[in-house]
C-alpha cells in the first residue's frame, strides 16, 4: 500500500486483515493500540479514538509480574545488550544462561537438578514429552510412547503439547489426524482453600484415586509419562483441585516406573501462594515445565527441569542426547531478564498473600449475582464463573470504563495481577469485574 494510505490510518485499521491475534479471526473484534506501559498500568486506544489508563489485571497473560519498565529488569537487559545480544548455545556458552540455570535449581523442589532451556512453555513441553521417551527407552521399556493427561487440562498449542490438552472440550479437537492420541483421566476433584488449606470430599478424592489407579494398571507397558499441571487448571477453566491427587500420582508412577511431569507454566514462581503450586501436595516430579513469569514478561523463554536420576539414564541412550536444540536456546537477553526477574522474587509471599486476601475480600460480593455460578480465589488468582458464556467484547470495554483491562474466556472473567500492585489496584480490579459483569450479564 502507498505510504500516504498507511500513515491516513489508524495502527488498529492497519493491524485488521492483515495480523492474526490468539483465537481471532483477521477482521475479528478491534484489538485496543497500547501506546505506553509503566508500573501496573497500560494506557491505551480505542479504534474510537478513546484513550483509557487501566491497571492490567492479566499481567499480560500471566507473566508480567513485576509490571511494565521495571528499572531491575530494564537494566539487566541494558547491561547484557552491551556485552551480546545472542550467540547460538551449541558449542558455546555464557553467563546468563549459568547463572540463570543455578538460580533455578536453587529454587525448584528437590531432587530437580538439571536445566533444558526453550523457547516458550508450548517448546518446553515438547521436550519433557521427547525425553520421556527417550527415558523410557534407555531404561529398556521402548514401547512406552503414549502420555497420560487430564481432563481439562491445556499445555500449550504444538503438536504434541496439544495431545496432552482436553481432547474434547479442549481448543485443539479441529486436529484430530495430527494430534498423535494420547490417554485421559478425568479431571481431579474440586478443591477450595479454606483457612490456607485446600478442602475437598475425601470420599471423591479416594474413588477418583481408585479409577486412576486402575487406569495405570491398564496401560503401564504403553505409559511413558504422566502431565498435569500442579493444583490449578489454567486455559482449561482455572480449576482448583485436590493436592492427595498429586500424592496419590507420584506414588503411583514411581511404582510402575513412569516419568511424572508437571506444567508449572502458569503457576510456578508464587502464583498459587507456593513458589511452585507442587508445594501444596509436599511432593516433587521428575520432570517440570517453567515459563510465563520467568522473565518478567519481557522476553519470551521457558526452561524444563529434571532429575539426576532422568539425566543420566537418558545420557545413556543410543543417541546419548536430548534430541532437541532450538535456534534461540538460552539465548542472552532472555537469560539475563530472567535471572533479574526471579532476584526480584524476594518477598513474593508476602505480597500474593496480600493480593489473594484482597481479591477474597473485594470479589465476594459478586458470590450473591444470580448468574454467577462460582468466586474462588487461590493465591494471585481470583476468577469469577458464570452460569453462560461470558460477552468477552462487552465485558472487556466495560471493564475498560472502569480502568482496569481484562481478557475474559469461555464462562469466566478472572484476574492474576502483577506482583507489585497495590491493595488499591486489587480493589479496583475487583470492583471493575463486579460492575462490569453486573453491567452486562445482569
Amino acid at each position: 500500500m502507498p505510504k500516504s494510505r498507511a500513515a491516513a490510518r489508524s495502527l488498529v485499521e492497519r493491524d485488521r486483515g492483515l495480523v492474526w491475534h490468539p483465537y481471532a479471526a483477521l477482521n475479528g473484534p478491534a484489538p485496543y493500540e497500547v501506546t505506553g506501559a509503566s508500573g501496573v498500568r497500560l494506557h491505551l486506544r480505542a479504534e474510537d479514538g478513546t484513550r483509557f489508563e487501566a491497571i492490567d489485571g492479566m499481567s499480560s497473560w500471566w507473566s508480567a509480574i513485576h509490571g511494565y519498565r521495571n528499572p531491575v529488569l530494564d537494566e539487566a537487559l541494558r547491561k547484557q545488550i552491551d556485552q551480546f545480544s545472542h550467540v547460538m548455545f551449541g558449542g558455546l556458552t555464557h553467563e546468563p544462561a549459568v547463572r540463570l540455570a543455578e538460580q533455578l535449581v536453587n529454587l525448584a523442589p528437590e531432587p530437580l537438578a538439571h536445566v533444558f532451556f526453550a523457547d516458550s512453555g508450548s517448546v518446553s513441553v515438547e521436550v519433557a514429552l521427547k525425553l520421556a521417551v527417550q527415558y523410557q527407552a534407555s531404561a529398556g521399556r521402548p514401547r512406552r510412547q503414549q502420555f497420560l493427561a487430564l481432563r481439562g487440562g491445556y499445555h500449550g498449542d504444538t503438536v504434541g503439547a496439544m495431545s496432552v490438552c482436553d481432547p474434547i472440550d479442549g481448543m485443539h479437537s479441529a486436529f484430530p489426524n495430527l494430534i498423535p492420541a494420547q490417554l485421559f483421566l478425568q479431571r481431579p476433584p474440586k478443591a477450595t482453600l479454606i483457612d490456607g488449606r485446600l478442602v475437598t470430599d475425601d470420599v471423591a478424592v479416594d474413588s477418583w484415586v481408585e479409577a486412576m489407579e486402575e487406569t495405570i494398571l491398564r496401560h503401564s507397558a504403553e505409559i511413558a509419562g504422566i502431565i498435569v499441571e500442579p493444583i490449578l487448571q489454567g486455559a482449561g477453566g482455572m480449576y482448583v483441585y485436590a493436592p492427595r491427587c498429586l500424592k496419590a500420582l507420584r506414588r503411583v508412577a514411581t511404582q510402575h516406573g513412569i516419568l511424572l511431569i508437571f506444567d508449572e507454566i502458569a503457576t510456578g514462581f508464587g502464583r498459587t501462594g507456593k513458589l511452585f503450586a507442587t508445594e501444596w501436595a509436599g511432593i516433587a516430579p521428575d520432570v517440570m515445565c517453567v515459563g510465563k513469569a520467568l522473565t518478567g514478561g519481557y522476553l519470551t523463554l521457558a526452561a524444563m527441569l529434571c532429575t539426576a536420576e532422568v539425566a543420566t539414564i537418558v545420557g545413556q541412550s543410543a543417541p546419548g542426547v536430548l534430541l532437541h536444540g532450538p535456534t534461540f536456546m538460552a539465548n542472552p537477553l532472555a537469560c539475563a531478564v530472567a535471572s533479574a526477574s526471579l532476584g526480584l522474587l524476594n518477598g513474593w509471599e508476602s505480597r500474593v498473600s496480600r493480593i489473594g486476601a484482597a481479591l477474597a475480600t473485594a470479589l465476594a460480593p459478586a458470590a450473591s449475582y444470580s448468574f454467577v455460578r462460582e468466586v474462588r480465589v487461590l493465591g494471585a488468582v481470583g476468577v469469577i464463573e458464570l452460569d453462560s458464556p461470558v460477552d468477552v467484547v462487552a465485558v472487556t470495554r466495560a471493564a475498560l470504563e472502569r480502568g482496569v483491562w481484562l481478557r475474559p474466556f469461555r464462562n469466566l472473567v478472572y484476574t492474576m495481577p502483577p506482583y507489585v500492585s497495590s491493595s488499591q489496584d486489587i480493589t479496583n480490579i475487583a470492583e471493575a469485574i463486579g460492575g462490569a459483569i453486573a453491567q452486562v450479564h445482569g
